[in-house]
């Protein structure tokens, strides 16, 4: 399995869900660079489930900065940072080893290594490993705050009800986004989202949602224009995160039903800097970063275990077979995934700015 991403700015995942510990390895950031503990701490409790809405599985995620941070700041070599699991409960999974979950990796995990794969609670596949994601994004998130780049996220649309779209005050909702736990721009529609998602664990199901992300302050000239597009780039990243299903860029799909006098952004100056009068592109032309905000979406799929009786096979005994869940689990993952969402872009958009500018970028 290939656990690296990145190029001039890398990361590496390790750990399972149920093991001793999560963790990431993340190597390329510029010496001197604050690290604030404080921040990583807050980060992960913004993807620490919470209340009706969450599963009954919290940990502490009491992370350790095992190297590459001397004194508060980056030294330039690779920072190694592992969180513990404290709150397992193996014995929920040992029944139904051989029994393949929907919409789980169980039975592709098993085709893969052969049954020598750690299983507990989906091992290495897991949601848990999100949370390595989360402490090295916070470092990544500091990094692009120091160079005026903003990135913030909120719950787009949850169980059919919708949130507002972002205004033209983004630095502003940005900022109130990434303080929220339930990151929604309409209160009401959280408080409707929220309803919604304790109703599904009534009926002992799921839901989904999306997620719309806006980067700020992103320079122009950035990106690719063929195999390393800004869009590919974030989009492999982005559906490295479990729940990802989709990825959509500006107007996305919708760009299909319009006409090109529709959808192209015609460009103008203001204040003497190059901007567009729309922004139905995302930020993006040609794969290259244009220097308006960048505005993606992610469909974020309702999470597969459900308390219903499904339809399944034994993979081992080569039968059918029929699955009731037991155990703790999260009636939609969709307000956790935001801050997962804000980490792997962080981590992805250091990548790209390093790659073109040098690794002594975020010093300068």
């Amino acid at each position: 399995m290939k656990n690296i991403f990145g190029n001039s700015v890398s990361i590496t995942l390790f750990g399972e869900s149920h093991g001793e510990a999560v963790g990431v390895v993340l190597d390329g950031l510029a010496p001197g660079l604050e690290v604030d503990t404080d921040y990583i701490a807050s980060q992960l409790s913004l993807r620490r489930p919470f209340g009706k809405i969450s599963t009954a599985r919290v940990e502490a995620d009491n992370f350790k900065i095992l190297s590459g941070v001397f004194e508060g700041k980056t030294t330039g070599t690779p920072i190694c940072i592992i969180i513990p699991n404290e709150n397992t409960n193996s014995r929920d999974y040992s029944e139904t080893r051989a029994i393949a979950r929907p919409g789980h990796a169980d039975y592709t995990a098993f085709s893969k290594y052969h049954g020598y794969e750690d299983y507990r609670g989906g091992g290495h596949f897991s949601g848990r490993i999100t949370a390595a994601l989360v402490a090295a994004g916070a470092i990544a998130l500091t990094a692009l705050k120091g160079k005026g780049i903003y990135i913030g996220t909120h719950i787009l649309r949850c169980a059919k009800i919708s949130d507002k779209d972002f205004s033209e005050n983004l630095k502003e909702e940005i900022d109130l986004l990434n303080l929220m736990p339930f990151a929604v721009l309409d209160s009401s529609a959280g408080e409707e989202m929220k309803k919604a998602i304790e109703k599904a664990t009534l009926d002992r199901d799921s839901v989904g949602g999306v997620l719309e992300t806006a980067v700020l302050g992103m320079p122009s000239g950035v990106g690719e224009p063929w195999f390393d597009t800004l869009e590919g780039v974030l989009s492999h990243i982005l559906f490295s995160i479990p729940a990802i299903k989709g990825v959509e860029f500006g107007l996305g799909f919708r760009t299909a039903d319009g006409f090109g006098s529709e959808v192209n952004d015609a460009f103008r100056i203001e204040n003497g800097k190059i901007v567009t009068k729309t922004n139905n592109n995302g930020g993006i032309n040609g794969g290259i970063s244009n220097g308006m905000p960048i505005i993606f979406r992610c469909a974020v799929k309702p999470t597969p275990s459900i308390f219903k009786a499904q339809k399944t096979v034994d993979f081992i005994k080569c039968k059918n077979s029929v699955l009731e869940l037991s155990g703790r689990h999260d009636p939609a993952v969709v307000h956790r995934a935001r801050v997962v969402v804000d980490s792997v872009t962080a981590l992805a958009l250091c990548d790209v700015l390093a790659g073109r500018y040098g690794t002594d970028y975020f010093k300068e």
